[in-house]
C-alpha cells in the first residue's frame, strides 16, 4: 500500500503561481509513475501531469492545457512529488489530487483509472 498526502493549495489571482506537494509513504518502491490530476465542480477528473519515478530518468508528461505553465518534479530523497503552477487561469480552479501506480506499462497515460493510489486532494482557486 502507498499513502499520499497533498498540501499547498490555496487561492491566488489570475496570472499568479502556486506550488503543490505530495508526500508519499508506505511501499513506495513499488511505484513506477506518479501524477497530478484535478477535478472541477460538475466535471470529470482529468490528468494534469505525470512523471516516471523508477530509475534515474525523471521523464515528465503534461496535458496540453498546462504545457509551458506547470512543472512536475520529484524529490526522491524526500519521497515528495511537486507541481509548480505558473500563469494560473480561472479555468485551473479545481481540487487537485496526487496519484501513483505500480503499472510500468502506462507510458504517457493520464487516465485516472490507470492509477491505483490517491491522496485526499487540495483545493486550488484562481480568481480573475
Amino acid at each position: 500500500q502507498v499513502q499520499l498526502l497533498e498540501s499547498g493549495g490555496g487561492s491566488v489571482q489570475a496570472g499568479g503561481s502556486l506550488s503543490l506537494s505530495c508526500a508519499a509513504s508506505g511501499d513506495t518502491s513499488s511505484v513506477y509513475y506518479m501524477g497530478w490530476f484535478r477535478q472541477a465542480p460538475g466535471k470529470k477528473r482529468e490528468g494534469v501531469a505525470r512523471i516516471y519515478i523508477s530509475g534515474p530518468l525523471r521523464i515528465p508528461y503534461y496535458a496540453d492545457f498546462v504545457k509551458g505553465r506547470f512543472t512536475i518534479t520529484l524529490d526522491n530523497a524526500k519521497n515528495t512529488l511537486y507541481l509548480q503552477m505558473d500563469s494560473l487561469q480561472s479555468e485551473d480552479t479545481a481540487m487537485y489530487y496526487c496519484a501513483a501506480t505500480g503499472d510500468r506499462t502506462l507510458l504517457n497515460s493520464l487516465a485516472p483509472n490507470d492509477y491505483k493510489y490517491w491522496g485526499q486532494g487540495t483545493q486550488v482557486t484562481v480568481s480573475s
